[in-house]
């Protein structure tokens, strides 16, 4: 199992293009740089994030929530998210070539159902 570091995040503007071109219809989404990388947010929940991996595969970060978890690992395209040996309740990842724009949307429209259910932070 690859780990794949949440809190690291190279920033790959290509993948970041991508999400913001599929956020652009939605009010209340913010970008915040985190530790070298950037996460997507809705009305200051965190959705997903991408970045170029140490293997050069550009990966996206997605926040489904736990109770989504499983559903969406039944994907073969997701995996979980590890940071060093804990994994990350609610986050799966999908290497960006497995991801093309119907793909990308299908998971921002879960993260985004997600986010919503949540209160807003400030």
């Amino acid at each position: 199992m690859a780990t794949w570091f949440v809190f690291l995040m190279p920033i790959d503007e290509h993948l970041n293009r991508r999400i913001r071109d599929a956020l652009a219809a939605h009010v209340g989404i913010s970008e915040k740089k985190m530790m070298g990388g950037l996460c997507f947010f809705l009305n200051g929940n965190m959705l997903c994030g991408a970045r170029r991996h140490q293997d050069g595969i550009g990966r996206f970060m997605f926040r489904v929530g736990k109770a989504n978890q499983a559903t969406a690992l039944r994907d073969p395209d997701a995996q979980e998210v590890v940071h060093g040996t804990r994994k990350l309740g609610g986050f799966v990842r999908v290497d960006a070539h497995d991801c093309d724009e119907s793909a990308l949307r299908r998971w921002l429209h879960l993260c985004l159902d997600h986010a919503a259910a949540l209160p807003a932070k400030t």
